[in-house]
């Protein structure tokens, strides 16, 4: 079994909202810093947001997002979702979820656990 499986993506109109959950197993989730990731058609994979572990009281974004997006962890569950609001066209992409044990390894798409991915379209 996949450690790290996405889903809640779909098509949205440009100005709505989803909420994506990556839910983790295998792992010892409070341990992990939390992230996702992002990839457009024809571009690379880039960073979107990360919490912390533990209490996960320290989250980060992409400044692309930030003030639009919500990253949040429940370590009862082994989950991390990101809840996306006023969305636009160029949110559009394959949405990642990543696991690691640095803040510094969150950020690299080199590093750490991943899932599949899930689609996420805003139509404008």
């Amino acid at each position: 079994q996949a450690p790290l499986v996405e889903s809640g993506g779909g098509l949205v109109q440009a100005g709505g909202s989803l909420r994506l959950s990556c839910a983790a197993s295998g792992l010892t989730f409070s341990s992990f810093y939390m992230g996702w990731f992002r990839q457009a058609p024809g571009k690379e994979r880039e960073f979107v947001a990360a919490i912390a572990r533990g209490d996960g009281g320290i989250q980060s974004y992409a400044d692309e997002v930030k003030g639009r997006f919500i990253i949040s962890r429940d370590n009862a569950k082994n989950t991390v979702d990101l809840r996306m609001y006023s969305l636009k066209s160029e949110d559009t992409g394959v949405y990642y979820c990543n696991a690691a044990t640095s803040d510094a390894a969150i950020r690299d798409p080199r590093l750490g656990y991943w899932g599949q991915g899930t689609q996420v379209t805003v139509s404008s």
